[in-house]
């Protein structure tokens, strides 16, 4: 072989060498390893948030290894889990606090130590963190006006809370009552607490009509508050139903549809032109979260906080879903068959910035 041939040869595979080194590399890049610290699970919105969660995960299986793990309702010991996440290797943490101030340390240590933590739903102050949230006093606000003008500005409420210590449940709280505040001829005549469950709810009202009536009641606010208001009315014989915001349940959603809106539907959760609006946080923040961690690892810039799309249903816009594609969501439609989903479920799931998950992802986590 000529010399120059050689030559040609040996450069070449010099400049091939980086290439295939490079190629090596991304053959063997491992996925992100990324944690969901769940607080308090005992509600449909949680288990649906954890659905989509998995599903954005599960649309990126080669970038992620998601690890899930549930603290309940104690700070101490989500607290406790954050920092062995952090031990075990984690390149970001998702997380719904169940503090907005209790966290802070552990979370400045993941901080410091490389991790990328992504607060969702519920927010946490540790300027080191993303925030992934709905508007909760635009929420709230809008909500309790609605009631209040339902109810002429006059008679006695219903101030269902949700679960406490809670970001989320305290800028609702407060922002609800400055609403009611507002008109003195509206009395809060119980504050039961349904910690955002319908088993929950419903207890804690049977236990605040166990010394009042329907009759003396003029509308009813809080999340999970309103299936279950409408229900027991219902069993008690009442028909008269009293106006309910701001749940954002699809069972609610259906019994705000003009009666026999749905072929065959019969019982509770039918049709029954309650009164009624449907706010809810979106359940596919977590997913957001997850999604806009992965950016941030990518080397993208990513704002601090991110707000979620906040959708008002009342029974005047009101409509039902088919199959729920993303083309009818598009086009307007906001609630589905009871045949296809639990009355629990949260029929608020479109967002035109998570292409990968919709009707499958917030039922039973399978990305689109």
């Amino acid at each position: 072989m000529r010399t120059e041939q050689i030559r040609s040869l040996l450069a070449g595979a010099a400049l091939l060498a980086p290439l295939a080194a490079g190629a090596a590399s991304a053959a063997d890049a491992k996925p992100y390893k990324i944690f969901l610290s769940m607080s308090y699970v005992g509600n449909d919105w949680q288990a649906e948030a954890q659905n989509m969660v998995s599903a954005m995960a599960r649309a990126h299986s080669d970038a992620v290894d998601l690890q899930i793990q549930v603290a309940g309702p104690v700070a101490q010991k989500q607290i406790q889990q954050i920092n062995a996440m952090v031990q075990a290797g984690a390149d970001a943490i998702i997380v719904y606090p169940i503090s907005p101030t209790a966290l802070n340390p552990a979370i400045k240590n993941a901080c410091d130590r490389g991790v990328l933590v992504f607060a969702y739903d519920s927010s946490v102050t540790e300027p080191c963190a993303y925030n992934v949230v709905t508007d909760q006093v635009e929420l709230a606000t809008q909500s309790a006006e609605w009631v209040a003008e339902q109810m002429d500005h006059k008679g006695n409420l219903i101030f269902m809370t949700g679960v406490p210590g809670t970001s989320v449940d305290t800028d609702r709280n407060a922002a609800a009552r400055a609403v009611f505040a507002k008109y003195p001829d509206i009395e809060i005549v119980a504050e039961p607490n349904g910690m955002w469950s319908q088993a929950v709810a419903r207890k804690a009202l049977t236990e605040v009509l166990a010394t009042t009536s329907w009759d003396s009641i003029d509308g009813v606010w809080g999340a999970t508050a309103c299936v279950q208001s409408w229900s027991l009315q219902i069993e008690a014989g009442d028909k008269d139903l009293v106006p309910c915001g701001a749940e954002g349940t699809n069972g609610m959603r259906v019994m705000m549809l003009p009666e026999g809106a749905i072929e065959g539907a019969s019982g509770t959760y039918a049709p029954m032109g309650a009164k009624g609006i449907s706010l809810e946080s979106h359940p596919g923040a977590g997913a957001v979260a997850l999604k806009l961690a992965l950016d941030v690892l990518a080397g993208k810039t990513v704002e601090k906080t991110t707000k979620m799309p906040l959708q008002a249903v009342t029974s005047d816009t009101v409509k039902l879903c088919k199959e729920g594609s993303f083309d009818e969501l598009e086009a307007g439609c906001n609630t589905f068959d009871p045949a296809l989903v639990p009355s629990g479920w949260f029929a608020n799931i479109a967002n035109a910035e998570t292409p990968e998950i919709g009707f499958q992802a917030a039922l039973v986590g399978q990305p689109e």
